[in-house]
């Protein structure tokens, strides 16, 4: 029986030591969670703009309006503030009672030229009387969260999308 707890302790031992070597071999990933709530017409999601820096974008149910802000990780105040009528965008009908969701995701775009590039997040608003989603980004450029200067742009437009066919009468 002794023999057994030994040689049960050897692989315990031997699993530990490979799982901490591969552990320190292994390249970091770094961990990104976003957040996402909503109240009656209201909606609110977060989202990366860079690696530093997150964007906090809500939705107005009652206007249309997409709003993200971002606080600069040196002066911990907001500085930048972004913004779409989304209503707008969508062909949305006011009088319909608009039924919106909005939820985020990663996405790094291939850079061109210029510094001002869409930020990592996107941020998709469906609108279900519409039958469509839009995709939007924030014009970033890490030197806005160095600089710490006051930035105010609209949001990108990157694509609307139909989800699904709407019948005229469809409420």
């Amino acid at each position: 029986m002794r023999a057994t707890t030994k040689v049960s302790g050897m692989w315990l031992g031997g699993g530990i030591a490979i799982g901490l070597a591969i552990g320190m071999l292994w390249p970091p990933t770094q961990l990104h969670a976003v957040a996402t709530d909503r109240a009656d017409n209201f909606a609110i999601a977060t989202g990366p703009l860079d690696d530093d820096t997150e964007a906090l974008f809500y939705l107005d149910f009652m206007s249309g309006e997409l709003k993200a802000t971002a606080l600069s990780p040196i002066a911990r105040k907001f500085f930048a503030s972004f913004s779409a009528n989304v209503a707008h965008d969508l062909g949305v009908n006011q009088a319909r009672n608009p039924k919106y969701l909005m939820v985020t995701g990663n996405s790094i775009f291939r850079r061109g030229g210029g510094q001002v590039q869409p930020g990592n997040a996107v941020v998709y608003v469906a609108e279900l009387t519409t039958g469509k989603v839009a995709a939007y980004a924030a014009p970033w450029s890490q030197a806005y969260a160095i600089a710490g200067r006051q930035v105010r742009a609209p949001l990108i437009l990157l694509d609307v999308y139909p989800m699904r066919t709407v019948l005229a009468s469809e409420d």
